[in-house]
């Protein structure tokens, strides 16, 4: 599973898509637009209800204290800026525009891990990140929220990466393609397979944060 997600205040941008492992690749099975907290919930503890879920949740997971980068932000932004991304692709949790962000994605990562008698594992992923550190065209990831057709052909990749049924939208929305990258994050940490990876600091990083 992949969520991109947005802030408390504008649940209609939040994305989850769900995959299928099939041997070798990932076969979609759900898409899920504009999705609350409460949506989040219900759909998630469905799914569980008889399979286990990986679930890569595209948000900061936690923060530094005293404020700034977590160790990991700083190595990520480090990392994409030698592939071509800008300095700003990876922001400190506690930047004013992250800050609504970082909220959901503690509240919401606490609430999920409640799920039972399955729980999903989670892991914090960078869609960005993800696909320019695994050889995405740059020049399409650093234009996706602008232009459609850096969208479709980031969809084209991640189907190439073995997520079929990605590019199955003619019009996707940026949110759509982050959450189907998130997937892809997720399904590759679960395979031990991250490109990059900032393993768990208990107890105030309680999630790996991995490409």
């Amino acid at each position: 599973m992949g969520i991109d997600l947005s802030g408390p205040s504008n649940p209609e941008e939040t994305v989850l898509v769900v995959f299928r492992v099939q041997g070798e690749s990932l076969h979609q099975v759900e898409t899920i637009l504009r999705a609350d907290d409460s949506l989040l919930w219900e759909r998630i503890s469905a799914w569980l209800l008889n399979e286990d879920a990986v679930l890569g949740l595209d948000a900061p997971l936690s923060y530094q204290v005293g404020g700034g980068d977590r160790p990991g932000d700083r190595r990520l932004r480090n990392a994409v800026i030698a592939v071509g991304l800008r300095a700003g692709t990876v922001m400190p949790p506690t930047l004013n525009r992250m800050a609504y962000l970082t909220l959901r994605g503690i509240v919401l990562s606490r609430i999920l891990s409640t799920i039972s008698p399955r729980t999903p594992r989670i892991v914090e992923v960078h869609p960005s990140a993800t696909m320019a550190l695994r050889g995405a065209p740059i020049a399409d990831v650093v234009n996706l929220k602008q232009t459609p057709s850096a969208r479709r052909s980031l969809l084209a990749w991640l189907e190439s990466q073995g997520l079929k049924g990605a590019a199955k939208f003619k019009q996707p929305s940026d949110h759509y393609v982050a959450a189907c990258a998130a997937a892809l994050a997720a399904w590759e940490w679960s395979r031990q397979e991250s490109v990059w990876l900032e393993p768990a600091q208990l107890p105030f990083h309680p999630f790996d944060y991995a490409c």
